[in-house]
Order: C-alpha cells, then structure tokens, then sequence
C-alpha cells in the first residue's frame, strides 16, 4: 500500500488487535476507501505521532466518544484498546466520570455502561471508591 497505511495499520492492531482489524474488514464490502482512510489518517498520521503516548491517546479518544454520547461501538473498539495499552479500569472509569461535568449524566451514564460491559467481556476488575 503505502507507508501511512502501513504505519497505520500496525498501530491499529497494536491498540485495537481484532476488534480494529474487525471494523475495517467490515466496510470492505461497502465503503473500502473509508477503511482505507481512517487507517491512514486516525491511526498513521494521528495515533503514529510522538507527541502522547498510548494510554494518553487513548484516554483522550474514550473521553471525547464519552462526551459524544452516540458512538457506543467505537467507545467499546477503545476502551479495549485503552486496556490494550495499559491503561487501569480505574483510569477509564475516571475519566468517564469527569465527561458528566462536561458532557452531561446521560453521556457519563452511557459511556460508563460500555465501560462495564468490557470489563466483563474481559473479566476486569474495578478498584471502586467513594469519597
């Protein structure tokens, strides 16, 4: 292909694994050059930069889908990639809590709900506090 595919693809499978891979073999029989697209872009040119590492990134991208509130499929993709790269439930659960501030309860609630079911998918546990 080319070299922002190439570098895209190989940090989709390192974030996202399957469920990356899984989500672009999905549009090959309807839209491939979106597929194409969000490799080059999201993943070679914007996930590929230096500036953040991994589970910053990542962190960035469960709390703007949080915030979005209408993109459940994806928080699911990068909620697992958040855990791929090292991130803590319990990061993720933060920062889904701080959405309610800035995106509302109802998107906190949603996102946090997708954030429970991976933990189950995955058999996580969750260190929980009360202050």
């Amino acid at each position: 292909m080319n070299d922002r595919f190439d570098r895209g693809w190989a940090k989709l499978k390192e974030i996202d694994g399957e469920a990356g891979e899984k989500v672009v073999a999905a549009l090959n029989d309807v839209a491939p050059d979106l597929g194409q697209v969000c490799i080059e872009f999201a993943f070679g040119d914007v996930m590929s930069r230096p500036g953040l590492d991994l589970k910053s990134r990542e962190l960035c991208t469960v709390a703007a889908l949080t915030a979005l509130g209408n993109a459940a499929p994806q928080l699911e993709v990068h909620i697992h990639g958040a855990l791929n790269v090292g991130c803590t439930p319990e990061e993720i659960v933060e920062v889904v809590i701080q959405m309610a501030v800035y995106a509302g309860f109802p998107a906190a609630l949603n996102g946090m709900f997708v954030a429970k079911k991976v933990f189950a998918e995955r058999g996580v546990q969750v260190e929980t506090t009360m202050n």
